[in-house]
């Protein structure tokens, strides 16, 4: 079935249902990793929302929230390699396990800023925790991406947290891009 968003066309990728069981992977691995600590899981807004939301739910040990918000797509369908740092962390992370959580990692440039960046603050340490992963767009090795949800195509998606100008967000699935 494809749907619409916008002036651009959509078929399913990755059903809700697929993702909720690869959250639930995901999660009890970080439970296990993280036993007898307390990890701070930072979400990347905006695209993190619902992805973070689902996964802290299977977090069985005690943790603690916050967020950032950067952004390279400026509403487009592809980076425009300019980072956009909207919403700084207000909490001090020296010392402190983080578990970054990123809805995707395409290129990895926003990542890669944002790991050097919490790095300055001393952290005990950082991992990474990222839904969908492009491995063919990589361009730089993200030594601290340790747990990841799909790898995908290098297509643009939408659904469950990632948009197309500001749209589609709310899809409960991933939706990849039809192109004629």
């Amino acid at each position: 079935m494809k749907i619409q968003i916008a002036d651009l066309e959509f078929e399913q990728l990755l059903s809700y249902e697929a993702l909720q069981t690869r959250i639930k992977q995901l999660a009890k691995q970080l439970n296990k990793d993280y036993e007898n600590k307390t990890p701070m899981f930072v979400g990347v807004l905006n695209g993190c929302f619902l992805f973070m939301a689902d996964l802290v739910k299977e977090i069985k040990i005690p943790c603690e929230v916050a967020f950032t918000k950067l952004s390279s797509y400026h509403g487009g369908i592809s980076t425009t390699r300019r980072i956009r740092d909207d919403l700084d962390l207000t909490v001090n992370i020296e010392g402190r396990h983080i578990v970054l959580v990123e809805d995707i990692v395409d290129t990895g440039n926003t990542l890669d800023y944002l790991v050097a960046k919490l790095k300055k603050r001393k952290p005990a340490s950082i991992i990474v925790c990222a839904m969908l992963v492009k491995p063919d767009a990589l361009e730089y090795e993200i030594k601290e991406l340790k747990h990841i949800g799909f790898e995908i195509e290098n297509e643009f998606v939408v659904g469950y947290g990632l948009d197309y100008m500001e749209l589609g967000r709310n899809l409960k699935g991933v939706y990849k891009r039809v192109v004629s």
